[in-house]
């Protein structure tokens, strides 16, 4: 169901790298699609410096409905993901956590079908990821990559 392109609207992480690179960071797109044994294969964009890098995961499924695990093969780092809440036409809200040698992190995502999404969605993202212990710090929301913010109101 949660297959098709998503804007990554909303971040939110407690990570250091995220405190590193916000300012640098914009939306990008999310294409999923499901595996025949029901797993997500999931291409990601990301902005780097001014190109997209491309990075494809997959996110293997658990026991437990929309839930889903993945390793970084790069970092070996343990993903816990969970597709919190969604009505698939229009947003998907889903929360990570991530351990790793270091420590864990939590990590906020908020994906929308279209690069605009009602406010009280964002609210809803910011909300939740308050509840998962980030703090106003940890939360963004994306600019729009390729947009200037005199174009478009």
């Amino acid at each position: 169901q949660l297959t098709g392109r998503w804007y990554s609207i909303g971040l939110a992480s407690n990570s250091n790298w995220f405190k590193e690179k916000k300012h640098l960071m914009k939306m990008c797109t999310t294409v999923i699609s499901a595996t025949a044994d029901g797993n997500l294969e999931v291409t990601s964009t990301y902005p780097k410096g001014d190109q997209c890098e491309k990075r494809n995961s997959l996110y293997t499924k658990t026991e437990q409905p929309g839930r889903f695990s993945y390793t970084s093969p790069r970092w070996g780092s343990k993903h816990d993901i969970r597709v919190v809440e969604t009505n698939y036409e229009e947003y998907a809200l889903v929360a990570t956590q991530i351990s790793k040698n270091t420590g864990t992190s939590t990590m906020v995502l908020l994906y929308s079908r279209t690069k605009e999404l009602s406010p009280e969605r964002l609210e809803r993202f910011t909300q939740f990821s308050r509840e998962q212990g980030l703090t106003d710090e940890d939360i963004l929301i994306l600019p729009r990559t390729g947009e200037s913010w005199r174009g478009r109101g």
